[in-house]
């Protein structure tokens, strides 16, 4: 193996070490940024409300809206309930919408009204801020700390 000359050498070992002591400033740097207590309180919260939507969506998609679904002027799929405000070319008059799906119309470049989406939307924000607000009021009534606070205009 080359040697290399005493110059090089001791260019290599202060590189090495400024390399180092950055390198140990940056993970100070990061370690002190991201294990403050707020930031994570805020991730477990932020990982917790997404483990929670993920519950209460499959709440609304699987059991509430079927049971929604079966009122009369509704179908059993309300995701896909639409209407059409202006049809494109291929427009079948002999089904009641003039298509199969709403993927069908917005392909065929119709106007498309997606009311049943909306409805979906609607019932899960109401289900999830219901939920969450049945779980502050559990928690205050359980603890001294009120969640919920009355406001003062």
């Amino acid at each position: 193996m080359p040697q290399l000359d005493e110059n090089t050498q001791q260019y290599l070992r202060d590189a090495e070490q400024g390399v180092r002591r950055r390198t140990a400033h940056f993970w100070d740097s990061f370690t002190n940024f991201a294990l403050r207590d707020n930031v994570l309180e805020v991730a477990v919260g932020l990982i917790l409300a997404a483990a929670f939507t993920a519950c209460a969506n499959s709440l609304v998609s699987d059991i509430i809206l079927p049971i929604i679904s079966l009122l009369p002027f509704l179908s059993r799929n309300l995701p896909e309930k639409f209407a059409i405000l202006k049809h494109g070319p291929n427009y079948n008059s002999t089904i009641s919408t003039g298509y199969n799906t709403k993927a069908q119309a917005l392909d065929d470049g119709a106007v498309v009204f997606a009311y049943g989406n909306f409805i979906d939307k609607i019932v899960r924000f109401l289900l999830i801020a219901i939920s969450l607000w049945v779980i502050a009021s559990t928690y205050s009534r359980f603890s001294d700390d009120n969640i919920v606070k009355k406001q003062v205009k």
